[in-house]
């Protein structure tokens, strides 16, 4: 099964895969020189890192089909570490973000993505759809209307090649955009901006390079901090990457895979003078809506980007800016989950509130992991509290008048604790009372806590408590953690009440 599998990803879209590899390749290229300058670092350090990722990760990586490269959300991490310490500190912090990354995977820190609801996932979605659009301004403020005029034809074509029967389905349209937008301004000679003004790309290929620097405990305290900021922006992004990605294509990833497969890729681009990088979601979406499926899509965008930017650079700076604009606006327009807008009138209020909070702190901090852990927070603390609600208490009477019975319903933890309690008439003259957890569950030691409260406060008004029907799960946490039936702890119980 795992044989055919891997056959499947690397063989069962040859030219699906190679086309939208191209694509991608060429999308890459002003992005990188562009992280490159955000970051500090000379253009090439964002190509060449690119380039190794793009591979590394397309062999090691647990998401066939998602790209992986140098990205903004990383740049902007390493911007202060360039600045005061230089190059060969920020490679040594790659090769350290690389081995954090490989130890989360082995700690199968993956797994915390189903943590990460799915109104989370739509802000994230939708911010990131957002940042897209608004990255591409630059290039279309203060420009001629010539700009103005390429970018609407090659949005035209982009949106308009795919309804022509056979040629739509044969090339990817953004492919087609590229190509004819650049042969249209070479030909009538259109003065616009291009990817050689982005800066020089590299006419070499990379090198094997150990970082120059101390290796002491001085210099891991240095790296380390923007090391472990690196690793964890670097894996919550490839994270909601690979999820995405499995939404748009009906299949599954293995997210450890995918952490162990990034560390991997960061220490090959460490080795060969790149910066960190993690997963793209936008040229992810762009390889899948060019028809890109498997791991060698990923494979030749990688070795796409350095055959063009080394052997055919002069041909490849002629390629005008707003071609890549378009395909890049086309790329934010399917990114953003239009439904989200749509259905907020069906969506419970709490949902909507995570959702548009998500987008609002991503777009103000234009960092990715704030947004996701303030949602996630948000998320939880609404589903706690939502939880919470679910717990009651009913209680009767028996005939004498002497034993009083509470049935509890629902589930015991932190947030519903001084519920649980308030339920309970703790000066009742009563000979017993009997407090029946057949339906209910106790969760954490605030649970405990509470019941421990309940139990010693009624048995020091001389009544008789019984406890009946908890479940094995409750019955071990009370056990571990409970007082109510350890005399010399009860007292200590009462004084910190």
């Amino acid at each position: 099964m795992l044989l055919h599998s891997t056959k499947a990803d690397w063989f069962g879209n040859i030219r699906g895969d190679l086309l939208a590899g191209i694509v991608v390749a060429l999308a890459l290229i002003p992005e990188a020189i562009a992280f490159s300058i955000i970051a500090g670092v000379d253009p090439k350090v964002g190509l060449y890192a690119s380039f190794c990722i793009a591979v590394v990760i397309a062999i090691v990586g647990g998401r066939p089909g998602m790209i992986s490269a140098a990205t903004g959300a990383m740049a902007l991490l390493m911007v202060t570490l360039v600045k005061n310490h230089g190059l060969e500190y920020l490679l040594a912090a790659t090769l350290l973000t690389g081995v954090l990354q490989i130890a989360a995977g082995y700690l199968k820190l993956g797994n915390l993505m189903s943590f990460v609801s799915k109104s989370v996932v739509t802000g994230f979605v939708n911010a990131l759809a957002i940042l897209i659009f608004m990255a591409q301004l630059p290039e279309l403020t203060n420009v001629t209307w010539h700009v103005y005029a390429m970018t609407l034809a090659g949005l035209g074509i982009i949106y308009l090649l795919p309804l022509v029967p056979v040629i739509g389905k044969l090339v990817p349209s953004p492919l087609v955009c590229i190509v004819v937008l650049t042969i249209v301004a070479v030909v009538v000679g259109i003065d616009v901006r291009t990817v050689g003004d982005m800066g020089q790309l590299p006419d070499t290929l990379p090198i094997f390079l150990w970082p120059d620097v101390p290796l002491n405990l001085t210099t891991l305290m240095i790296i380390l901090p923007y090391s472990a900021s690196l690793a964890v922006v670097g894996l919550l992004e490839s994270m909601m990457t690979a999820t995405i990605v499995d939404d748009l294509t009906d299949t599954s990833s293995d997210k450890n895979r995918e952490c162990k497969g990034q560390g991997i890729a960061n220490i090959g681009a460490g080795l060969l003078g790149g910066m960190a990088g993690c997963a793209m979601i936008g040229q992810s979406v762009i390889n899948v809506k060019s028809g890109g499926r498997g791991r060698l899509s990923t494979l030749a965008a990688g070795i796409f980007l350095i055959v063009m930017v080394v052997f055919l650079g002069p041909w490849l700076s002629l390629i005008p800016m707003a071609a890549l604009v378009a395909v890049m606006i086309m790329v934010a327009i399917g990114t953003f989950s239009w439904d989200s807008i749509t259905r907020m009138k069906q969506h419970p209020l709490s949902t909507n509130i995570v959702m548009v909070v998500t987008v609002v702190v991503v777009v103000a901090s234009h960092n990715l992991a704030f947004g996701v852990l303030t949602g996630v927070l948000l998320a939880s603390l609404f589903f706690a509290n939502k939880v919470s609600h679910f717990l009651y208490v009913t209680s009767e009477l028996d005939e004498a008048g002497s034993t009083r019975t509470y049935n509890v319903v629902g589930q015991v933890f932190f947030n519903s604790a001084d519920r649980f309690t308030s339920e309970f008439d703790l000066r009742e003259a009563m000979e017993k009372v009997v407090i029946d957890l057949t339906r209910a569950h106790f969760w954490d030691i605030s649970a405990v806590a509470a019941l421990d409260k309940v139990v010693i406060k009624l048995r020091r008004e001389g009544i008789e408590v019984e406890l009946l029907g908890l479940n094995e799960a409750s019955a071990t946490i009370v056990d571990r953690f409970g007082v109510h039936d350890k005399p010399e702890e009860i007292d200590k119980v009462l004084g910190a009440h």
